[in-house]
């Protein structure tokens, strides 16, 4: 059996590009097809042959990729997959949309609609810094590519969605059943510590990329509010570093990491107090991770947290996003109440292991329904 890997770009190493390298572990003679592929920041591809579209070699492709927004469904469409006897489409934008034969089996792993033309059409026309004449000109643009993500959505066999939240924006954006299954998480690479933090040490842990949208903001305006009772860490970096350390500027117990090594992120779940996740996801790892390592969170109660974190037994919830309200819950928060070995069993309900064996049911499945 032929297999074909499709993703919509390899720019950044996120969450959606972990499930992609899980795929290619589970299919290692597939060929990866994507829009651009900047190696520079995707690291654990290497040794896969990977076909990127016409994107990649025009000016300024690879590092501003969002000029050719309106052309990237063309560029999908261009890829060839005849020879193909299995299409996995990874994607939240374009990837879905490649073009196969009748008797190919296309399946997509879906990590949301395409957001910024379905449920965050109006907030992404909002944020972007230019006039109105020429935002009103990018939604007649954003109008079009909705209409082929729609007629895109057809061409998919049987969808995957990460998320129940996900597989209900499916079934009211492209009128599509999916099947749930979870994202993987490495969850063997984190480990419960062999010691509580001492009372000098302790600190609570918060990371992502920083960009608007993951509200780190909110996380340090409450440690604010705090005063100099709390100490917080936050690793990763971002366009939105600088805003946030101006933010922090007055509170010496607020920490910049920066980027951190596997090791080193292992390290700081480990041993933090619990992590803290106020942003809506659509799944989101970073919580799984610090459950893998034995430690709670504190989340938004919002998004794919829902399904992952037990209020009390694995975390708790804050439930509007201020940060008064994350005060609130920090203030209470007794790292005694949670044990870390229950936290730790729950953590492997999303164990690459498990995805791995999902993803095989589903694949034979459907493969005895064509």
């Amino acid at each position: 059996m032929k297999v074909a890997l499709i993703h919509d770009h390899l720019a950044q190493d996120g969450g959606a590009e972990k499930v992609l390298a899980v795929f290619a572990a589970m299919y290692p003679e597939a060929k990866i097809y994507t829009l651009l592929y900047d190696q520079k920041n995707i690291s654990h591809l290497k040794g896969h042959e990977i076909d990127t579209s016409i994107i990649q070699r025009l000016p300024g492709g690879v590092k501003h990729y969002r000029w050719y927004l309106q052309f990237m469904p063309m560029a999908v469409e261009f890829f060839d997959l005849r020879e193909f006897d299995l299409v996995i489409s990874d994607t939240s934008s374009f990837a879905k949309g490649v073009i196969t034969l009748p008797d190919t089996l296309h399946l997509c792993y879906c990590h949301t609609p395409t957001r910024y033309l379905w449920s965050d059409t109006h907030q992404y026309l909002n944020e972007l810094k230019y006039n109105k004449y020429f935002k009103k000109i990018i939604g007649l643009v954003l109008n079009r590519l909705r209409l082929w993500d729609f007629c895109a959505a057809q061409r998919v066999d049987f969808f995957m969605a990460n998320s129940q939240m996900v597989a209900g924006r499916i079934k009211k954006y492209y009128r599509r059943d999916s099947q749930v299954i979870y994202p993987p998480v490495e969850t063997t690479e984190f480990h419960i510590s062999d010691q509580m933090p001492t009372k000098e040490k302790e600190y609570f842990l918060a990371g992502c990329r920083l960009v608007p949208y993951k509200r780190i903001d909110l996380v340090i305006e409450a440690f604010n509010l705090l005063g100099d009772s709390c100490t917080l860490k936050i690793f990763g970096d971002g366009l939105d570093e600088e805003r946030l350390k101006k933010i922090a500027a007055n509170n010496p117990r607020i920490e910049f990491l920066g980027r951190v090594t596997d090791e080193e992120k292992a390290r700081l779940y480990q041993n933090a107090l619990a992590f803290i996740n106020p942003q809506e996801e659509d799944f989101g790892i970073t919580p799984v991770e610090s459950m893998a390592s034995g430690r709670p969170v504190i989340a938004y109660r919002k998004g794919g947290v829902i399904e992952t974190v037990v209020e009390g037994k694995t975390g708790l919830f804050f439930d509007e996003q201020k940060a008064g309200a994350l005060a609130e819950v920090l203030k209470s928060f007794r790292s005694e109440d949670f044990n870390p070995q229950e936290i730790w069993e729950h953590a492997q309900k999303f164990s690459v292991a498990r995805f791995k064996e999902q993803i095989e049911k589903f694949i034979a499945e459907k493969k005895a329904q064509i």
